[in-house]
């Protein structure tokens, strides 16, 4: 059985390795411009130059870093579990590589072409989490440790909301295939009749990449790097490849998803550069919008995200399935909703507002004992 690489018919276990291997290598180099355009970013953002000095603009600064990993002496604490220690940052790494085998990059450009590619990306996304568990506990720190279980239930908590959002996706697809997904967003994206869902997934995916304000798990004022505190080096540095592979991953899954993908506008009546050019364009929006956030928004409380996620944000996902179900049933217009997306959406914004407010007013003893003292 052949496949056809660029115009060559070869093996099909041939084909998927050269893929694979063609990822790999724009995965690195993605992550190494990710992690640039990140302190740039950041920098305009506190009035700072940002990267200037290795090469020309800081354009080397990434590669001096990775130089700098790749030579660093590879350590283990002696009391570190040794096969749990070193296996960990595999099972962080490799479901995020896993996940690009289903994503639709361009018309007729992917790894594989799944029919239950949005399943299969769901399943092996959530993989991950095992490694922050098995990084934390084999550490033998308590840091580590705390940092461990902060991942785990902060995971735990944010999936749900993040896959029923794609649930309501999948359900006005009528599909499981990427591809339909995409190519059903040729006249109108998703995301202008699922504003809400669209919103609920981006603030889910900010929770999946331990990515301010949800980067409690590895906050360093409290737990001093997290899981991976006692890592160093190469594995280290597995660690951060996988947070910025990750960041590439679901912004290409939220292009196609909910803003069109390759198809709108326009996308296939014209050349596969118009194609990548709004995939890149879409995936820019997205991950700018993630930098910004990290740039305006401080670290919540442990209490403050779980609440954020089991009361608020997974309501109002069971609410969007149970719209989308109804509009479904009853063939009533796209229209119902937009409207329904709209009116959650604002629902959101003043719950969001109002926790905000309570949380900075004073608890009534605070108030008493100020009181008093005054």
């Amino acid at each position: 059985m052949n496949n056809s690489l660029f115009g060559f018919e070869i093996n099909v276990w041939l084909d998927a390795l050269a893929r694979l291997g063609l990822i790999v290598g724009v995965m690195t180099v993605v992550a190494m411009g990710l992690i640039y355009g990140e302190r740039k970013i950041l920098a305009r953002f506190q009035q700072r130059v940002g990267p200037q000095k290795t090469g020309p603009f800081g354009l080397l600064q990434s590669v001096a870093d990775a130089v700098k990993l790749v030579g660093k002496e590879d350590l283990r604490p002696n009391a570190a579990d040794p096969w749990t220690f070193e296996l960990a940052p595999y099972f962080v790494f490799i479901p995020i590589f896993l996940g690009f085998v289903s994503l639709p990059f361009l018309l007729d450009v992917n790894i594989r072409l799944l029919e239950l590619g949005l399943l299969y990306f769901i399943a092996v996304s959530s993989v991950n989490i095992v490694g922050w568990v098995m990084a934390g506990w084999g550490s033998d720190n308590r840091y580590a440790m705390i940092g461990g279980m902060r991942a785990a239930a902060q995971a735990i908590s944010y999936e749900l909301p993040l896959v029923l959002s794609l649930v309501t996706v999948a359900m006005l697809a009528g599909s499981l295939n990427l591809k339909d997904i995409v190519e059903g967003q040729a006249n109108v994206p998703y995301v202008a009749l699922l504003p809400l869902a669209f919103v609920v997934f981006f603030i889910s995916t900010l929770a999946e990449m331990n990515r301010p304000p949800f980067d409690i798990p590895i906050g360093e004022s409290e737990v001093v790097g997290g899981p991976f505190v006692e890592y160093s080096g190469i594995r280290w540095s597995m660690f951060m490849l996988g947070e910025y592979a990750s960041l590439w991953i679901l912004s290409v899954l939220t292009a196609a998803v909910f803003l069109g993908g390759y198809s709108w506008p326009f996308g296939e009546d014209f050349g596969k550069g118009y194609q990548l050019v709004l995939m890149a364009a879409k995936s820019g929006i997205f991950i700018f919008l993630v930098f910004w956030v990290r740039a305006s928004i401080p670290r919540l409380r442990i209490d403050q995200l779980m609440s954020y996620s089991w009361k608020i944000l997974l309501p109002l996902s069971l609410v969007q399935v149970l719209v989308v179900g109804f509009v479904q049933v009853y063939e009533l217009p796209d229209a119902f909703l937009t409207v329904a997306g709209v009116g959650g959406l604002l629902a959101l914004v003043s719950i969001t507002g109002r926790a905000v407010a309570s949380s900075r007013r004073l608890p009534g003893a605070a108030r008493t004992m100020r009181s008093e003292a005054v």
